[in-house]
């Protein structure tokens, strides 16, 4: 491909207006959307008037006037509808490390006499940290098993309580069949837990449609909430009266104002809360999430692969590099980032870096780029694959400025 046939191809993009709605510099081509969202537009001014009038002028009478005391039911509906659920099935709360052991721990609730949690061997490791943190909490109840990708189906067995899963790998971009798996799982009695960081806001998913249980994912990448944006939970309807979350806190209670001294769980997802809301991360989050709702879901998938195989295509046949892998899948059921494996792949990021492109780093050798559709063009990736083509034909990764790890990869 030319680049003029890249930017033919962004003539033609239905979603090209996105990229204005972003607040990106200057002479950088951002392909790091998978790990930190870059800030829409309207959240500036979302913010502030969140500081300015509903904190600065409303104090604590905004936590009814400005309701913020429903932001994370109020947004949670919101996310539902980009996932395949029910506005009352999905809440805002926590982190997705937290969310994930709450969920996993009711799971393994409304399962007795099973104590199995099945994952994925090389899950993504907050996942896999959090549910060791579970089975080391209660070894008489629970324990972890992992098991390669190719032979989980096969291993869920009459001792599953919850099979754990990631929707789209953190490196390989590799998506499981969400129906699929989900019918697997009960077929044998097990529930299932998805985790959706890397799909929410980037490829289809219909929770609902597929029968799932389960479901935890972030608010900073694809939603663009922002650095530590607070995470989101799904429970099915069917399961929120018998789910009993291991972490009570007060706004999890079916009266948190009647401050009772005994914990009455309410009665619908709220009980799934706990602490104070993050109201001003909640405020950037719903920015973020307002503008991805604007978007035909189809027509970002659709962008989304496009992209990613235009780079994939473009460094493969330019790069000239033996050592260069790519270590993400190319079937057409995968996520919107690419993973290529290369000895030098913290330098090379760092190169691209220096030259304006801005990807990461994952261990040991992965060099990772995302292709998020509302404000990437495909001219840019075109410009991103070529210069990073050039970097490796010239090995300008070779230099000790590039050598030297920073705290955060």
């Amino acid at each position: 491909m030319t680049r003029d046939d890249a930017r033919a191809l962004d003539a033609a993009d239905p979603l090209a207006g996105f990229r204005d709605a972003f607040d990106l510099p200057a002479g950088v081509i951002y392909l790091d959307g998978n790990s930190l969202g870059p800030p829409p537009r309207a959240v500036h001014a979302r913010l502030a008037e969140t500081i300015t009038r509903e904190w600065g002028q409303g104090l604590v009478r905004s936590w009814n006037t400005a309701d913020w005391i429903g932001a994370p039911v109020r947004v949670g509906g919101k996310i539902a509808r980009l996932i395949g659920a029910r506005p009352s099935e999905v809440v805002v709360a926590d982190s997705t490390t937290v969310n994930l052991f709450k969920l996993a721990a009711g799971a393994l609730g409304l399962r007795p006499g099973r104590g199995t949690i099945l994952s994925e061997t090389g899950n993504f490791p907050t996942d896999l940290y959090a549910l060791q943190g579970l089975a080391a909490l209660t070894p008489d109840r629970a324990r972890l098993r992992t098991v390669a990708a190719d032979d989980l189906p096969r291993a869920i067995d009459d001792d599953t309580a919850v099979v754990v899963l990631t929707h789209v790998h953190y490196k390989t971009a590799r998506a499981w069949d969400m129906a699929a798996l989900t019918a697997a799982a009960h077929a044998r009695g097990a529930l299932i837990l998805w985790d959706l960081s890397h799909s929410t806001g980037a490829v289809a998913v219909d929770l609902n449609g597929a029968g799932a249980d389960l479901a935890v994912g972030c608010g900073y990448k694809y939603l663009n909430g922002g650095p530590g944006a607070p995470a989101f939970l799904f429970v099915a309807a069917r399961h929120q009266a018998a789910i009993v979350s291991p972490l009570t806190g007060w706004m999890g209670h079916a009266a948190p104002f009647a401050f009772e001294d005994g914990f009455r769980p309410a009665a619908d997802i709220r009980a799934q809360t706990t602490g104070t809301p993050p109201i001003l991360a909640l405020a950037a989050l719903e920015a973020g999430v307002d503008l991805q709702l604007q978007a035909d879901p189809a027509q970002v998938e659709a962008k989304g692969l496009a992209l990613a195989n235009l780079f994939v295509g473009e460094v493969m046949a330019r790069a000239g590099d033996p050592a260069l892998t790519l270590a993400s899948v190319r079937d057409p059921r995968r996520g919107l980032h690419v993973a290529f494996g290369h000895s030098q792949g913290y330098a090379i990021v760092q190169a691209l870096l220096a030259q304006g492109v801005v990807g990461d780093f994952r261990a040991p050798d992965i060099a990772r780029f995302g292709f998020s559709p509302l404000y990437l063009s495909f001219a840019q990736v075109w410009d991103a694959a070529a210069t990073l083509a050039q970097i490796l034909a010239t090995r300008g990764w070779d230099r000790p400025a590039f050598q030297a790890r920073a705290a955060v990869t």
